[in-house]
């Protein structure tokens, strides 16, 4: 029997790298947790957010997964090495592949961040973009309104242009040449965001990355599904 890979979020956030995965690697089987019951995690306090990232792998870990990848900034932030050392297979990250992402992009040196608030008040983008490039200038901005936006559905409505309009007025002049979506449900907003920033802005959502990192560590440890497997 083939073994999934469990990916959780506190939402339909984590669909934008599921989907990433799927087009990667279209013969595996994925099991998804969305906590929509309790989004957003942004504005709750790290604690909470540990505990319920810890009670979503306790109930994934059922299914046998061979590997979980944690597709939500904020939990990413607070609980990614807790997990780690909770359970005994790999565990993946958000943050990583985006900051990776970011710095193959970038060529002024200057990157934006948008995120929760839990995400922006943690630094973890910070620390990971300055690991890799020291002297990279950051802007960062928590966009506390998006993720209620796109758990109700409402990212191509009139409201929802004119959120992100308000929510970014402070940046959009600054001189960046790229933006981390750092938070899996912005990618559902992305015209509108692209429209407020300018074309000159690439976005950066870490889904991609992501997707390519749980193929090398799958293929790596040899776990990779194949065609012959049984779903």
């Amino acid at each position: 029997m083939q073994q999934p890979i469990a990916v959780l979020d506190s939402g339909v956030g984590g669909l934008t790298v599921v989907k990433e995965i799927f087009r990667q690697l279209p013969q595996e089987k994925i099991i998804y947790f969305g906590d929509t019951a309790r989004a957003p995690y942004g504005p709750r306090p790290a604690y909470e957010v540990l505990k319920f990232t810890r009670q979503i792998v306790d109930y994934l870990m059922q299914y046998r997964p061979k590997m979980i990848v944690i597709a939500c900034n904020t939990a990413t932030a607070v609980a990614l090495e807790d997990i780690r050392e909770r359970v005994h297979v790999p565990v993946l990250g958000v943050i990583q592949p985006g900051v990776r992402a970011a710095i193959k992009t970038t060529r002024s040196g200057v990157v934006g961040v948008i995120g929760t608030e839990g995400t922006i008040k943690s630094e973890a983008y910070n620390r990971g973009l300055h690991a890799i490039s020291p002297g990279v200038e950051i802007i960062s901005k928590a966009c506390p309104k998006f993720v209620p936006l796109v758990e109700k559905g409402l990212f191509e409505t009139m409201e929802a242009r004119m959120i992100v309009e308000e929510s970014l007025q402070s940046i959009k002049r600054i001189d960046m040449d790229c933006l981390i979506l750092g938070c899996t449900h912005y990618p559902f907003l992305k015209d509108a965001i692209s429209d407020v920033m300018g074309e000159q802005v690439s976005l950066i959502s870490s889904a991609d990355e992501t997707a390519r990192d749980v193929s090398a560590i799958l293929s790596h440890g040899e776990q990779l599904a194949s065609s012959e497997e049984v779903p």
